[in-house]
């Protein structure tokens, strides 16, 4: 008998626990619900200090029933890193960068896809397929390896090869897609039924959610129990933001921490801002720079920060909601702006995506601009490293599809 449900972030509404389909009759996305004091019982401050440097240390708050279930490549607990000398630079009371590179497929996707895969073999599933602009591609492929679970890879075509090369390099079928990433989630809706896939793609199930909200789960612990005041994210889908604002209000409500939640800070691109859009209905945007050219660093094209070019983020009231009550806000950057901050933090000896670097970026901005106070604790997250991002191009033996029925045509040959 499962000890969680599901509940309606937007109605209130609550439902059986189910591996797929997480929207509400009311158009909310349905997340998953505890019983927290039961959860208690056993996840205390105590009993962490003897478990394993894993982001499984919170069993009990992850939706997997049967342990043998459990997919892991030992994901989580990732470094904290304090930046004393931006602090005094910049005037903050602290700085860390949470090092979210260092998860086993190199990026924070890692935990999504360990808890996703977990519920798939739990559930008994053969294929899984997933729309990606990149990082989630290589976890899927990864984790549903270590299953024994077929993947299904949908990839836009411009992104970064070493991304996309890497999910063969784990057994999965990867496919690139002459379009954006709601062109390939469109794919595997359209093929769902007759190919058996379940989408795992952001918002279509519930483990990703669960899976990053380890990361609030950690940041709190790390901090000795108690919340920063910012938190500056690269946001695309959103189900980081939304994981950890969960994990935030469970530990409250657990009795684990006290205080104000973080002003969440989310941070996109410029050209493809939804949420910046919604928190500030005229564009804010921060440089001059169009973005029609791609700036270099060392003499190579520095690639579009993939990760957050989703223009439709499957729950964008939700990530607004998020923003709003903790008196947050969102930031777009420029091109240039993140190339110069991949710089910055590689000259600290940080290996950075260019999301990562985004929010670097963004601090830069909110520190000059005041909204980042003297007494404010900041953490930034650096969500993958720098060399997935390091060559540019096509492998030649990836296909490269529009539609279903390309992908069809694919397969038959």
């Amino acid at each position: 008998m499962k000890q969680w449900g599901l509940y309606c972030s937007r109605c209130s509404a609550r439902l059986p626990f189910r591996y797929q389909d997480m929207k509400c009759e009311c158009g909310g996305t349905l997340l998953v619900e505890y019983d927290l004091e039961l959860v208690a019982r056993t996840l205390t401050k105590e009993s962490l200090k003897q478990r394993y440097s894993s982001m499984w240390r919170y069993r009990e708050l992850l939706p997997v029933e049967d342990s043998a279930s459990i997919v892991s490549l030992g994901e989580g607990w990732t470094p904290l890193l304090r930046m004393p000398k931006w602090e005094n630079k910049l005037s903050l009371k602290r700085l860390w960068i949470k090092r979210e590179e260092q998860n086993p497929t190199g990026s924070f996707k890692s935990r999504g896809f360990s808890v996703a895969v977990s519920l798939l073999k739990e559930a008994g599933v053969t294929k899984a397929a997933v729309p990606s602009n990149g990082n989630a591609a290589g976890a899927l492929a990864a984790y549903a390896g270590r299953a024994g679970i077929q993947a299904f890879v949908f990839i836009p075509m411009d992104c970064p090869s070493l991304i996309v090369d890497e999910c063969p390099l784990y057994g999965a079928t990867t496919i690139l897609v002459d379009g954006f990433i709601h062109d390939a989630a469109a794919i595997i809706e359209a093929g769902r039924d007759e190919q058996g896939w379940v989408n795992v793609g952001t918002l279509k199930e519930p483990g990703r959610v669960e899976g990053k909200k380890t990361m609030g789960l950690e940041l709190a612990e790390q901090l000795g129990w108690t919340f920063p005041d910012v938190i500056i994210y690269p946001t695309g889908g959103g189900s980081g933001i939304i994981g950890m604002w969960k994990a935030f209000m469970e530990l409250k409500s657990m009795g684990f921490i006290q205080g104000d939640m973080p002003r969440f800070v989310c941070v996109q691109e410029e050209g493809c801002q939804p949420i910046v859009d919604g928190v500030h209905p005229v564009s804010t945007a921060t440089s001059d720079d169009s973005g029609d050219d791609l700036p270099l660093l060392d003499g190579k094209i520095i690639p579009n920060p993939t990760g957050m070019r989703v223009p439709n983020p499957p729950d964008l009231p939700l990530l607004l909601s998020i923003v709003q009550q903790s008196g947050g806000t969102a930031i777009a950057v420029s091109k240039k702006q993140i190339a110069d901050a991949i710089l910055s933090l590689g000259a600290d000896g940080i290996s950075s995506s260019p999301e990562g670097a985004a929010t670097w970026a963004a601090m830069l901005v909110l520190s000059d601009t005041g909204w980042l106070r003297a007494s404010d604790s900041v953490v930034l997250f650096n969500t993958s490293h720098a060399m997935k991002y390091a060559k540019l191009g096509t492998s030649a033996a990836i296909p490269i599809i529009r539609t279903y029925d390309d992908y069809m045509i694919y397969r038959s040959l």
